[in-house]
């Protein structure tokens, strides 16, 4: 049994250590509140823990006996290490895809834009036209105004592609400008809580009880909708139009 249990923390620690370097690099680099919440990532983390940090050891547990000779329980713990590494590059792909790399305010709302959100040829022109706000593989999330463009002719045919499934502003960097431009557009709308139609009246109540706990205003126009995969959030702003909290509604 001591043999088993030692394989077992062995087994335990090792995986400890590398799914902690993994996940706290993109939770450092990218995914920090609010953008764990708003791209809904816990399924994929549940999925990683489940495997690299319950099943892979315990497996390493049941297989590890003293008694088996050295090569077989060397293959034996091979399979479950190489099954552990497929679960972590699937997970690490699919959080690196999904990554957060813009928070944009567009319209009437705030968003969090994940790596695939992006039109990758529209990328790519803003990469090769030089663009400050264009995204590269390194960038950091970076907030900004995505405001539909003058021309009637363009607007018209974004509005169009993006009720349609296609892509919207926020997936074509060109457009976008810097957060500090948009803030005379943000704060035209504003709005109290209950004005906000992206949560239902059960979720108003809950907000509105957290603004007061939080010594806020309930009843100003200082709070927008924050949305993304998972459900939305409220952005709550001060007279200077800095974010003074951003709350859940469940």
């Amino acid at each position: 049994m001591t043999f088993r249990l030692k394989a077992f923390a062995a087994h335990l620690l090792a995986s400890a250590v590398i799914l902690t370097l993994v996940l706290g690099g993109l939770y450092v680099g990218w995914y920090r509140w609010p953008g764990w919440y708003l791209t809904g990532v816990p399924q994929v983390l549940a999925m990683l823990v489940a495997v690299d940090l319950a099943a892979g050891p315990l497996l390493t547990c049941v297989i590890a006996s003293p008694r088996k000779p050295r090569r077989e329980l060397a293959r034996d713990i091979a399979v479950i290490v190489a099954v552990q590494l497929v679960a972590l590059v699937y997970g690490t792909s699919t959080l690196w895809s999904g990554r957060p790399l813009y928070y944009a305010f567009s319209e009437n709302v705030l968003q969090v834009v994940q790596a695939y959100d992006l039109d990758p040829t529209a990328a790519a022109l803003a990469r090769d036209r030089g663009l400050q706000l264009a995204p590269h593989w390194y960038s950091l999330p970076r907030w900004v105004w995505a405001p539909l463009p003058q021309d009637p002719a363009e607007r018209d045919r974004i509005i169009g592609a993006a009720m349609q499934g296609g892509f919207d502003v926020i997936a074509m960097p060109k457009y976008f400008r810097p957060w500090e431009q948009g803030l005379p557009a943000l704060q035209a709308q504003l709005a109290n809580v209950g004005k906000i139609q992206f949560f239902s009246p059960a979720e108003k109540r809950v907000l509105e009880d957290r603004l007061r706990s939080a010594g806020l205003a309930a009843d100003q126009r200082n709070a927008i909708a924050f949305t993304g995969r998972g459900r939305p959030l409220l952005a709550v702003f001060d007279r200077s139009l800095h974010i003074e909290a951003i709350l859940k509604a469940d």
